[in-house]
């Protein structure tokens, strides 16, 4: 079974995902739309594809399926649209900002029975997922404490930040995410502190650019997230998951997995400079497990209401840094 793709955005992570289809034996690019014709072109030209417009590829029946890497705004719209068209649907987080839009949206893909997949990726990076095995497998007991460091090496421009929704919508969901599929269990407190201490502007944008976070789950499970748009030693993402017999955790990755010793001291390379090279492995594979549920292999996950739920937390820490108190996850879903 080879699925046939058709590429919505050709931008930074559309580049991404272009490469993660392209390198799937089961699957093939067939065309790529973008309000910018010179960037669909770029694809087109690199990976032998069509350049089409999205009702082109909406209508398309050499298409089986859409990878969405469109400006958020426009995600729930184009889920709709090819969810009724019959083709099977990746999008990148997140669906909305909107917990009301999201819920409609899921409303259109339960309705049309339709196959919806949402990227976060970090469930799929090969250093991760092993973490999840073992709490699987019963290595360190029973989860108690689950600690996530996430931290770019930069800001992104101040242009940006005004639309997208804010830090905790925009990195921590991805943290979120990740808490969730680590703890076993649902959060239902959310606790939170946000400042800035990287670049003023960001904060006269309206966001923040340092900030934690802490979730508890009705058993008492607890996971603290640190997040900073400066990491000036490059790409910092570690885990680290406490349990009732023992401890897993993750290291941050390396380009070059090497030590130097010498009478200067220990020294080894910097880390990735960004998600595009750090998790290049975990982009493949989220590719290959939707095209593997396509063919019945297991589900879309994460799945739409994955994404709802990753979003009610990013709700919940921006309620509970403007209220400063802690909130319940149901005073907002």
């Amino acid at each position: 079974m080879t699925v046939k793709f058709g590429l919505l955005g050709a931008g930074r992570i559309g580049k991404v995902h272009a490469k993660a289809v392209t390198g799937d034996p089961q699957a093939q690019l067939v065309a790529v739309a973008d309000a910018f014709p010179a960037a669909a072109q770029a694809i087109a030209d690199q990976y032998g594809c069509d350049v089409r417009t999205i009702e082109a590829i909406e209508t398309a029946k050499d298409i089986d399926a859409v990878v969405i890497c469109t400006p958020t705004d426009t995600h729930a719209d184009l889920i709709e649209r090819f969810v009724k068209a019959g083709k099977a649907v990746f999008c990148e987080k997140p669906i909305d900002l909107s917990l009301a839009r999201v819920k409609q949206c899921l409303e259109v893909v339960r309705a049309h029975k339709g196959t919806l997949m949402v990227g976060f990726n970090r469930r799929f990076d090969p250093h991760f997922r092993a973490v999840r095995d073992q709490i699987d497998a019963g290595a360190i007991g029973k989860v108690e404490m689950v600690v996530i460091t996430s931290r770019d090496p930069g800001a992104p421009p101040v242009e940006y930040i005004g639309r997208s929704g804010g830090i905790f919508r925009d990195m921590t969901i991805h943290d979120f995410d990740m808490a969730r599929f680590l703890l076993g269990e649902e959060v239902t407190e959310v606790a939170a502190t946000a400042a800035v201490l990287v670049d003023p502007a960001i904060g006269e944008a309206g966001d923040f650019d340092s900030v934690q976070v802490m979730l508890k789950t009705a058993s008492g499970r607890q996971a603290v997230i640190s997040n900073s748009r400066r990491a000036t030693y490059g790409y910092d993402q570690r885990i680290e998951v406490h349990g009732s017999e023992g401890l897993v955790s993750a290291e941050n990755q390396r380009p070059v997995s090497i030590e130097v010793a010498n009478a200067k001291g220990y020294t080894r390379p910097p880390l990735h400079d960004f998600f595009m090279t750090r998790y290049t492995e975990a982009y493949a594979a989220e590719i290959a497990s939707f095209i593997a549920a396509l063919a019945g292999k297991g589900s879309a996950s994460p799945s739409g209401e994955d994404g709802l739920i990753a979003l009610a937390l990013a709700d919940a820490a921006v309620k509970a840094v403007a209220e400063k108190r802690t909130v319940l996850v149901s005073e907002v879903l």
